[in-house]
């Protein structure tokens, strides 16, 4: 008996679905997503994992193998699939929802799997611990709030890499939510917490999931996308936390 494949009108409507105001109906929603949900982001052509994975390793330096990764927002660990392709090998994951925990466990990459919805609940991980910190995907209005960029910070080691990765949507929320998330990594420059890598601007961070289209959109051939950015930061080696 074969499967039906999901379609892109599928894969938007799962996207448009993918944001609430009570975290708790979004974490439920994103534990029933969590099956299609890597599909649903081929579908879309969902860019954000590759653009991180590819900026840091230009500028990692060290052996891959005796890194500790810490994926936040890790979902079905589909960054850990990515980085285990360059060498590396040690990974802690962090995520809202049990169900993308339960697959990300299934990968077998992960040393170890935290259930933590960021935000209402703190990062749980030592301070001070990780080589790379790593988030895609999970910054923007409804989802992580900027206050948790300083929580990426302090799990890193001194002189440890924070990698965020995030795209440009629509709304006036999404708007001010960028907004103030440069205010914060200004900020934590300024206090002496981090110091800029570099960024990467990419025009094609994701097939726009915001459109709404009538009629058979699986044979459109100008498709629309959205920008995004790759942040890379370095922690200080003398800031104290």
């Amino acid at each position: 008996m074969s499967v039906r494949k999901r379609t892109v009108r599928e894969a938007r409507n799962a996207f448009q679905s993918s944001k609430a105001t009570n975290p708790k109906v979004m974490v439920d929603y994103y534990t029933t997503w969590a099956e299609n949900y890597e599909e649903d982001h081929r579908l879309m052509s969902f860019q954000s994992p590759h653009l991180a994975v590819d900026f840091l390793s230009e500028h990692f330096i060290g052996s891959p193998e005796e890194t500790r990764v810490l994926d936040v927002a890790c979902g079905t660990g589909y960054i850990a699939k990515l980085m285990k392709g360059l060498g590396y090998r040690h990974f802690v994951g962090v995520d809202g929802s049990k169900g993308m925990l339960e697959l990300a466990a299934k990968t077998g990459l992960y040393q170890d799997l935290k259930l933590a919805l960021l935000g209402t609940e703190p990062l749980p991980v030592e301070t001070s611990a990780f080589d790379v910190v790593i988030i895609t995907g999970a910054l923007d209005a409804g989802f992580v709030p900027v206050s948790v960029i300083r929580e990426l910070c302090n799990a890193a080691k001194p002189g440890g890499l924070v990698c965020m990765a995030r795209g440009d949507h629509t709304g006036a929320p999404a708007a001010k939510y960028k907004e103030d998330l440069q205010k914060e990594l200004h900020m934590m420059e300024e206090e002496g917490l981090w110091s800029l890598v570099g960024t990467k601007l990419t025009d094609r961070y994701m097939e726009d999931p915001h459109l709404v289209y009538d009629g058979d959109e699986e044979g459109i051939q100008e498709k629309q996308y959205i920008s995004g950015t790759v942040y890379l930061y370095r922690t200080s080696i003398s800031a104290s936390m």
